[in-house]
């Protein structure tokens, strides 16, 4: 496989692209790069004001809409306002190691924006989407475990790590299940995810007295980050390349910490059937949206 650049994105003219997380980091670079090659960008982001500052700094046809993915109600809202078909959906927003908090609905803050609301976004997207669903993931989903007994942090004694890598074990089983379902209905859009390694963003929101252990770990980040260019640039692969559904693409270098875009693996529990499916019902359960598209009627014998 040769090494993936830029220079390597198609012509996107006559395409529309939703990104969420638009108004910075690997979101802002997506966009940008989207945009610039000719796709009608759509800023899914939840603060209007930096997302329409964000797209004053991207030349092409961009435009805002406010979009809050820890509020179900906002999710439904942004869905149902957008006109139009949309060809590429790219759920990027998310956010780690805060506090415990919860959404407007009630769910621990990172599994209902990070998995929950990029879930019914693409449910409720899904029949307008011609071409392709990329899914933002992380390495941390490698030390991930789905405590299905306590997805929502209520009994457990609450460990902002494993909440992240629980949200993030989430978006890789979302994707191989989203792809199954999808393969299942005959449907030509296919489902891909990506990571981006360490990428120099702000997605690790700074705690109110920072530990000694949140401070040596920013600064362990800070020595192996690649800029936010390199880091999206899995994304940019997983929306645009020549790949089957269920690709997973990250960087080549590093235990892909770094490095130019390339196929990867995925841990044993992303690649779990049976809990990507229970998953997918527990998550149409919370957020109240199916997979709208149905399966074709075998013929008669």
């Amino acid at each position: 496989m040769s090494r993936f650049s830029l220079a390597d994105l198609p012509d996107l003219t006559g395409r529309t692209a939703v990104v969420t997380g638009a108004n910075s980091g690997i979101g802002l670079v997506t966009a940008r790069v989207l945009a610039e090659r000719g796709a009608q960008v759509v800023l899914a982001v939840r603060n209007q004001e930096k997302g329409e500052a964000a797209a004053a700094t991207m030349t092409g046809p961009v435009r805002v809409r406010a979009l809050d993915l820890a509020d179900l109600s906002s999710v439904r809202a942004f869905a149902h306002g957008l006109p139009g078909p949309v060809d590429l959906l790219v759920n990027n927003a998310g956010l780690s190691l805060g506090p415990l908090s919860r959404t407007a609905d009630g769910f621990e803050l990172q599994f209902g924006t990070n998995h929950l609301g990029h879930f019914a976004l693409t449910n409720l997207l899904l029949p307008r989407i011609k071409e392709r669903v990329v899914t933002v993931a992380s390495l941390g989903h490698r030390i991930g475990s789905l405590d299905f007994s306590d997805l929502q942090w209520e009994r457990r004694p609450y460990r902002p790590n494993a909440a992240y890598a629980q949200s993030k074990l989430a978006n890789l089983l979302f994707a191989a299940e989203l792809q199954r379902r999808l393969s299942r209905a005959g449907s030509c859009v296919i489902s891909t995810a990506a990571h981006p390694g360490i990428s120099s963003t702000n997605l690790m929101r700074a705690e109110e007295k920072p530990s000694l252990g949140f401070r040596v770990e920013k600064l362990l980040v800070g020595l192996v980050a690649h800029s936010a260019e390199a880091g999206a640039l899995p994304t940019l692969y997983a929306a645009t390349a020549d790949l089957p559904g269920d690709s997973y693409v990250g960087p080549d270098r590093l235990w892909g910490m770094r490095g130019a875009p390339t196929l990867v693996g995925r841990a044993t529990r992303a690649r779990d059937g049976s809990a990507a499916r229970r998953l997918w019902e527990v998550s149409e359960e919370l957020t109240g949206t199916r997979f709208p598209l149905d399966a074709p009627t075998p013929p008669a014998s």
